[in-house]
């Protein structure tokens, strides 16, 4: 049997009939930037996620970068972020020429540890980027109140968490703004590049949008520096007719991960742990494993796709060696790196598909 890692083919042909509405809607339109169907995403968003102001983006990247210059973060200042991540969330910082301060996970969770965050404050701390990764909700609670403890602003990474809850209160709904990325592969993913900032704040979400427009805040009038990075009709309009199925493509995503949950048993490979107050929405099934390139090779030969998030952390990349950070300075992400295995998951798995994924990992010794 062939199981990609990840496909989109059934949710692609089930809902075949809106994608193609959408793209006629805003061919016959004629009007690809900044347009009506921009503006129904946005509203229809920030709806969903619960705030009030949404502005849509070029991408995921964009989304946190955009957020944080309207938040005054830039050069001398310093953003705490996840040792263990992907790399775009400490771009976004150093976008704004802003400093990144790494912060260890917990290795249960994989999400940033709070009871860390305290020893990495210092006076030029000005904000505290959680990343929700693989759509598993961060701890909340001790995050906002150590933020307002130290006067510091919470600008959540969504990118993989589009629906996830916390205590029943959805990402993304904590911090002064968030990101979200919209790319294909997300949970809610357009079918190219895209993202969206979504705040509580008018202002806020005001210079956002100015941002992301040339510094614009109105047509050839420019009162900050800012680049290009706008939702395009085309992708509003794909997202739109997605963002309905959300939910219901959520708990399809949600049962895949409990088959998996209950059924692999193998004593050689660390399940992902789910804590009372999370409900992921499982944008990717991490396993840990010693052994994990002889796992990988094991059930990429039965024909198993599988991928590694993220084989070599940041400290350790070529982008980040300004900072000084050598091997073993971050070894809880190290570990991770070193034993992070995804799984197949993904909108449309068959059981003979989940089921023949647990036998291999079972059969794995």
């Amino acid at each position: 049997m062939k199981i990609p890692f990840v496909t989109f083919r059934p949710m692609e042909k089930e809902l075949d009939a809106d994608l193609r509405a959408a793209f006629e809607t805003v061919y016959n339109n004629s009007w690809y930037i900044e347009g009506q169907e921009d503006e129904k995403f946005e509203k229809a968003f920030a709806e969903y996620i619960g705030m009030p102001y949404c502005v849509g983006c070029g991408n995921g990247l964009d989304a946190l970068v955009l957020a944080l210059k309207a938040l005054g973060i830039g050069e001398g200042d310093e953003v705490i972020v996840p040792s263990n991540t992907y790399i775009a969330t400490a771009l976004a910082v150093t976008y704004t020429g802003a400093k990144v301060v790494f912060v260890e996970p917990d290795i249960r969770t994989y999400n940033i540890n709070p009871e860390l965050i305290e020893a990495a404050i210092t006076d030029k701390t000005k904000a505290v980027m959680p990343v929700h990764l693989y759509g598993q909700p961060c701890d909340m609670d001790p995050i906002m109140a150590i933020a307002e403890k130290h006067g510091l602003k919470v600008i959540e990474d969504c990118a993989q968490a589009h629906g996830a809850t916390y205590k029943g209160r959805k990402i993304g709904t904590f911090g002064i703004a968030s990101g979200f990325s919209f790319y294909p592969g997300k949970n809610l993913g357009a079918l190219g590049d895209a993202g969206a900032s979504v705040t509580s704040d008018k202002d806020v979400a005001d210079k956002i949008r100015a941002y992301g427009n040339y510094g614009s805040d109105y047509k050839y009038h420019h009162i900050y520096q800012g680049n290009n990075s706008r939702l395009d009709e085309m992708q509003a309009a794909f997202l739109s007719a997605k963002l309905p199925h959300l939910d219901r493509m959520n708990e399809a995503r949600k049962s895949v991960a409990a088959k998996y949950l209950e059924g692999i048993k193998n004593p050689e490979v660390i399940l992902p742990f789910v804590p009372d107050y999370a409900d992921p929405v499982w944008h990717i099934f991490a396993v840990r494993c010693d052994r994990r390139d002889e796992l990988e090779k094991f059930l990429n030969d039965a024909g198993i796709g599988t991928n590694k998030h993220y084989p070599i952390p940041m400290h350790l990349q070529g982008a980040y060696k300004n900072l000084g950070l050598k091997e073993g300075d971050l070894p809880l992400a190290e570990e991770i790196s070193r034993t992070q295995l995804s799984l197949p998951l993904y909108y449309g798995m068959t059981d003979e598909e989940i089921n023949y994924v647990i036998d291999k990992i079972n059969e794995f010794k």
